[in-house]
């Protein structure tokens, strides 16, 4: 774009800016309703600036009189181990398939890559029925696992790309040392794949974290339920606190983005890194 007339740059930039403002302004709604008193809103002040200022009220009462900090806990207790068994298991499938040729190898590729084209509707009832036949419903390790598993498939096409392009060299240099596959893989290919593990690990922390369809499917008991799952606990029977709703919502949405901005170096390089060819 730099390259373009001013008029081409300046349409961009007011189509760029276009596009931020639509995008953030449910966000924008969000963080201003959640500076409102119960009050405020039901008199109809939605847009207009509080007459009370209750941002502190609000965050105080979703963390203090509410189960917001538990499932806060359990978002993590269940994102963070699927992120790190997704890295694993992709990293592993994407190393054999990458540098080791064997029958089958595409077909295998292609199940991974097909697994994510089905619509979860369609295992909404399987993977329930599954989960009680494991005696594994209601608990975080049910969603551990299917997260693990559903993300793997992706996960193992992005490892698979990035790691075809570690030199074969390095790979053979280690196997004549004496290094068996499994310590080629941790001390060869693993320190060379850390801009493809940190993007899918950003990546996977925010498909899990913002899940809300399986939270609802595979658990039922608030001790288990994750955060974004929970904001429904703060919708009353004959009336919602939406400022309440609000400021939940803000509260879940600040994990993921803390990890973007700490890890966007990485995620960048990644995702510019691992781009398929053949």
């Amino acid at each position: 774009m730099c390259r373009r007339p001013l008029l081409a740059r300046a349409g961009y930039a007011a189509a760029v800016a276009a596009a931020l403002v639509v995008w953030l302004l449910p966000l924008a709604g969000i963080a201003f309703t959640s500076m409102h008193s119960v009050d405020d809103l039901n008199s109809g002040n939605v847009w207009g600036w509080p007459l009370h200022l209750a941002l502190a009220d609000n965050f105080r009462t979703v963390l203090g009189t509410s189960h917001m900090a538990m499932m806060a806990l359990n978002s993590f207790m269940i994102t963070l181990p699927a992120v790190a068994g997704t890295v694993l298991l992709s990293s592993m499938a994407g190393f054999a398939l990458a540098k080791h040729r064997f029958p089958g190898n595409r077909l295998l590729l292609m199940i991974f890559v097909a697994g994510n084209l089905v619509p979860l509707q369609v295992l909404m009832i399987p993977v329930r029925d599954l989960m009680i036949a494991l005696r594994l419903y209601d608990t975080r390790m049910a969603l551990i696992l299917f997260h693990t598993a559903f993300q793997t498939g992706f996960c193992t096409l992005f490892m698979r790309n990035f790691i075809r392009d570690v030199p074969d060299t390095l790979l053979d240099t280690a196997r004549m040392d004496g290094a068996g596959e499994v310590a080629v893989f941790f001390r060869v290919v693993l320190p060379l794949i850390r801009p493809a593990i940190a993007a899918v690990s950003v990546l996977i922390f925010t498909f899990v974290w913002n899940d809300y369809f399986w939270s609802l499917v595979l658990v039922q008991s608030d001790a288990i339920r994750p955060l974004t799952a929970g904001l429904q606990a703060l919708r009353g029977m004959w009336q919602t606190s939406w400022n309440l709703v609000a400021a939940a919502s803000l509260l879940a949405a600040v994990p993921p983005v803390v990890l973007f901005l700490v890890m966007q170096k990485h995620l960048i390089s990644g995702l510019t890194g691992g781009a398929p060819r053949e």
